[in-house]
């Protein structure tokens, strides 16, 4: 188990022959347009995490773009709403296929309202997750060793949340809901981007 720090990009052929990674961001803020996204960080599911700090003044990352967009390659966020929508907004891409173990916990762990990605872990795997650098400087030009295992912490796990989760949702009937929301994520998130980010184009009034 291993953790990568790569300036820019992701090297050459780094995921070929796997069908999903994990992503995740680090970003200045949760305000889109106003935040800049700073670090992406990726796992196979291998107990190695890679993570990217882009160049902020390019966003010229060809490897991670495509990776992000190879359509044989099945992205697992948690809450990956806001990730999408950073991606879509500083990188020029969309993401996808995707799956997010967020609105997976909500369709199958309707037993409780507690749906972040601590409680979630936790529950499914049994690993208790820290928070300590989560609201630390990830545009610094050099990131702590703290501030690089908080990163890849968050996605090591995803693989074996994603699969129990899985699990709850056949058990539930709810497989091919979950996966008719994981196909509009995308769409949800190019709303975001677009103006609509608090309003609920579904809603009544």
């Amino acid at each position: 188990m291993a953790n990568f720090l790569h300036k820019g990009d992701l090297p050459d052929g780094l995921f070929q022959g796997v069908d999903a990674v994990a992503v995740d961001s680090e970003t200045m803020g949760l305000r889109l347009g106003r935040d800049p996204l700073c670090v992406v960080q990726i796992s196979a599911g291998d107990g190695d995490a890679h993570l990217v700090q882009l160049d902020r003044a390019t966003y010229d990352a060809p490897n991670l773009k495509a990776l992000l967009t190879d359509p044989t390659i099945t992205k697992i966020f948690h809450f990956g709403r806001f990730d999408i929508a950073m991606f879509h907004l500083h990188l020029g891409v969309m993401t996808g296929p995707v799956y997010c173990t967020k609105i997976a916990s909500k369709l199958a762990r309707t037993y409780t309202d507690r749906h972040g990605l601590k409680d979630v872990t936790r529950e499914m795997v049994g690993v208790d997750l820290s928070k300590a650098q989560q609201s630390s400087d990830w545009g610094a030009a050099n990131l702590s060793d703290d501030q690089v295992a908080y990163a890849a912490s968050d996605v090591l796990h995803l693989h074996a949340v994603r699969a129990r989760l899985d699990a709850m949702l056949a058990r539930e009937g709810r497989d091919a809901l979950a996966r008719a929301c994981f196909e509009f994520l995308p769409h949800r998130a190019a709303l975001d981007v677009a103006g609509w980010e608090e309003s609920d184009i579904f809603a009544h009034s």
